[in-house]
């Protein structure tokens, strides 16, 4: 019973470890195994599978189907990871910088006699030039050159002086969209140059869709009309906006008359008003959808660090050219260390910080970038429909402004001024106050729209561009500008979110022609989808609700956040406590993030720091500012055990905690009262106040009640489970540890297992976290594996016991007895959750 072996689809660079293993780790460089070691599959195995599964066709569990069922065999790049796959900690990714080589990063464990599907390009003969493209910038355009550059077979290593998405990529307006009001000028004013980037973006728009689908979905934008005439003037315009995106339009746009207009959007101004045109764009979540890009090209073998930054370029002379570039000085940013890197060619995506680097390559090179602030505001979800956004298209100074819902809340921006090129810019208030007066005008007068409303406002970077091979070179690029320095500096600026992934392609494109590469295929990004994208559906959360027992907001925000992954994120989320929700402890009660995503971020994210969490790998920074000071403290706490942080480590997180919470919104008379308060002063009030809720919350039912699987087994299934757990227990000692796995693996022909591996896979189980599973605990697995399609290295694990026929060497006797009904009857009865506590029932 329980059997579906696993289908097996033979690649390469397939990691034996779990996501569970921490990122603070480092390991040696592991020696590459010997030829007659067993690699992961080949065709004698799946034959072998093939026919242990009709063997197995009565099995009351179907584990999985192929681990690369999703991807199109006409896709290269388009695969799953592999259930035992986990990215390299950061600690390795720097010792293969280091190498300039991603040799080290070879599988720690293999199967034998399988012949790869294809070569990863870490397996590539590397020569002495080191890594075929080294790109710096890890924002949108970084990480999406690099995996259009690591999927078409190249080795690329990426680098990144803050974090995934720390400048301007993760403070946009979160819309995928061409732009309306880029359309109208170029329309009034004849510039083909806008025209040509409306149309590009609205047909990335719907590749942006199909590659992270649960990343970004598309939104109703209503565009308010107060005079009767301008109704067919705006509904013209987005009829040619539905136009121009051809067959990778959304829906198409719309006019509504005022009672249907209130009706869809009640907190609009209904004085004067005329009637409504309705039209689609995307709406995403930016800075994710940037970690998935970096996480994107780390499954395809590139090389990527953050807080890592280059200090110098190195050059070597040419014959009948300028010295070239071949290479750059790394540091460390976290630990000031420092390092060489070769490379044949180097890409600057720095945006808004393109001068620095171009400056670092030719000191008297011309500047390029003009920045412009953008601001934008957060206020209650309440302001807006949870399904409907706006457009002012006509303010007092004639810009545009957004009123969007997103993440529960809803974001109005945006500015548009001037600014100087800083890491963390922050809002100005004359900008708060103008966006807020903005806002009012276009609401209903009932509706107060407060300064203490706003729970957060951020700053991002325009890099408008220059291009300095033009001939006028004051005026700015409408659209990206790629260019490339005498020296071989290859710099891409400008553009939009929406047209990232075009942008990396012809990045690549022109990387190729100038450093003479030699891909093994084509572009194929538009098919490629991002990590987390091939086991999500729409309805998964409800699979995480009824597994892990967790609240129905918790489980879509996972299942929205992280995609497929949302099972690994589920299986290390430690229980409450409490009878309902059983999982996810939550990090501030207003908002949908838990605890085990600190744990997921710093073993699987690569977040280094509590700015990297609170603001990038979630977004609670984003959504309210306060709510993140009081949450910040638990965040470290979770951090410092992951990362083996000390107590002035901790403390330094806190201080740079609050200064980066100042360029997020918080007023300056709180960044200073929290400036005098230590870590220890904060946990304490927090824990205070949690303390109360608790003492409120009390039930009067046990908690251990609430701790129980969900699944229901026959007599005759826990039989078989105590026979496999026997199986597993190879010393006898009553329960499974690494001690255990480590002989199972050996058994399954697995060789090279280090212990960090082995501990990750029993932590990503071990919800009590006593680091072993007892048979109680071995169950619960089982529920997860019974009740729905739990996704990790363990449940792999058991599907290939299960799969080579592994069977104990002695038969094991009946550990219920004469009464076993009876008691198999008393246990189903137990561990079925109520409907009213299943997240059913009404």
């Amino acid at each position: 019973m329980f059997r579906r072996p696993i289908t097996q689809v033979p690649r390469t660079r397939v990691r034996l470890a779990s996501s569970s293993s921490s990122s603070s780790s480092s390991s040696s460089t592991p020696r590459p195994p010997p030829p007659s070691s067993r690699r992961l599959v080949n065709s004698t195995n799946l034959a072998t599978a093939a026919a242990l599964t009709l063997v197995g066709a009565y099995a009351t569990y179907h584990f999985s189907s192929s681990i690369h069922s999703d991807a199109s065999p006409a896709i290269p790049g388009d695969t799953r990871p592999h259930p035992l796959w986990s990215p390299p900690t950061r600690a390795q990714m720097i010792q293969a910088l280091k190498q300039s080589s991603a040799k080290s990063l070879s599988p720690t464990a293999s199967l034998p006699r399988s012949q790869p599907l294809h070569t990863s390009p870490t397996q590539q003969d590397d020569d002495d030039q080191g890594f075929d493209l080294l790109i710096v910038g890890g924002g949108a355009t970084g990480s999406g050159i690099a995996v259009d550059a690591a999927t078409r077979g190249l080795s690329v290593a990426m680098v990144e002086r803050d974090d995934f998405g720390a400048g301007t990529s993760s403070k946009s307006t979160k819309l995928i969209h061409g732009g309306v009001r880029y359309l109208q000028k170029a329309v009034f004013e004849l510039d083909y140059e806008q025209y040509k980037m409306v149309r590009e973006a609205l047909h990335e728009r719907k590749t942006f869709l199909h590659i992270a689908p649960y990343l970004s979905d598309h939104l109703p934008i209503m565009l308010p009309v107060y005079k009767w005439w301008q109704i067919p003037y705006y509904w013209a315009g987005t009829k040619m906006y539905d136009i121009l995106a051809g067959s990778a339009n959304m829906e198409s746009s719309y006019v509504l008359g005022k009672g249907k207009a209130l009706e869809a959007f009640p907190m609009l101004k209904s004085q004067g008003l005329a009637g409504a045109v309705v039209y689609y764009d995307g709406q995403h979540n930016d800075t994710r959808m940037n970690v998935a890009l970096a996480m994107t090209a780390v499954h395809h073998g590139a090389v990527v660090a953050n807080h890592t930054e280059v200090t110098a370029l190195h050059k070597k002379p040419v014959p009948g050219k300028p010295d070239q570039v071949c290479g750059a000085r790394l540091r460390d940013v976290l630990t000031g260390e420092e390092w060489d890197v070769k490379c044949k060619g180097l890409i600057n995506a720095t945006g808004p910080f393109s001068d620095a680097l171009r400056k670092m390559d030719s000191p008297t090179a011309q500047e390029i970038v003009a920045a412009s602030s953008g601001v934008h505001i957060t206020l209650p979800g309440y302001f807006s429909p949870r399904d409907m956004g706006l457009i002012d298209p006509q303010t007092s100074d004639g810009r545009v402004i957004f009123f969007l819902p997103w993440q529960g809340n809803t974001i109005a921006g945006t500015t548009d001024t001037a600014a100087p090129v800083e890491a963390h810019p922050k809002p100005k208030e004359e900008e708060i106050q103008w966006i807020l007066d903005e806002v009012r005008n276009y609401l209903s007068p009932d509706i107060k729209v407060r300064r203490g409303d706003v729970l957060s406002a951020w700053s991002g970077l325009r890099p408008l561009v220059k291009d300095p091979a033009a001939v006028d070179t004051q005026s700015l690029v409408r659209n990206h500008m790629i260019n490339v320095s005498e020296s071989g500096l290859l710099t891409i600026a400008g553009g939009k979110w929406t047209t990232y992934r075009e942008m990396a392609e012809q990045t690549v494109d022109r990387a190729i022609q100038e450093y003479g590469l030699k891909p093994k295929r084509g572009c194929v990004t538009k098919q490629t989808r991002l990590i987390g994208s091939h086991g999500w559906t729409k309805t998964m959360y409800v699979k995480l609700l009824q597994r892990f027992g967790l609240d129905t907001e918790v489980a879509k925000h996972l299942s929205n956040t992280y995609g497929d992954r949302a099972w690994s994120v589920c299986s290390i989320a430690e229980p409450t406590g409490q009878r309902w929700p059983v999982h996810g402890k939550r990090i501030d009660q207003l908002y949908p993030y838990i605890e085990a995503e600190i744990r997921y971020a710093c073993r699987s994210e690569y977040a280094a720091t509590a700015q990297d969490f609170i603001a990038r790998r979630t977004r609670i920074s984003f959504l309210n500012a306060e709510a993140t000071v009081e949450s910040l403290p638990r965040v470290i706490d979770v951090m410092a055990q992951e990362l083996g942080w000390d107590r002035e480590r901790k403390e330094a997180e806190w201080k740079e905690g609050v200064q980066f919470l100042a360029s997020m919104g918080l007023q300056p008379t709180r960044v200073r009262q929290l400036e005098g308060i230590s870590l220890d002063e904060m946990r304490s009030l927090r824990e205070g106040k949690q303390d109360k809720l608790k003492q409120q919350q009390q039930q009067q039912q046990p908690a251990q009640a609430a701790i129980i699987g969900r699944a229901q087994f026959t007599s005759e299934e826990m039989d078989e489970l105590r026979n496999k757990f026997e199986l597993l227990d190879t010393n006898s000692d009553g329960k499974l540890d690494a001690k255990d796995l480590s002989q199972v693996l050996v058994r399954l022909g697995y060789e090279n297992v280090d212990e960090r591996t082995l501990d990750g896979i029993v932590s990503e189980v071990d919800f009590a976290k006593a680091g072993a599973l007892h048979f109680e605990d071995f169950l619960d697995v089982f529920a997860a594996l019974k009740d729905s399609r739990l996704e990790n290295a363990f449940a792999h694990i058991l599907s290939e016991v299960d799969s080579q026929g592994l069977r104990p060497t002695a038969p094991v006797a009946d550990p219920v007895g004469p009464n076993a009904k009876e008691q198999s009857k008393r246990r189903d009865e137990s561990r079925t959750i109520p409907v009213e506590k299943s997240g059913g029932g009404w």
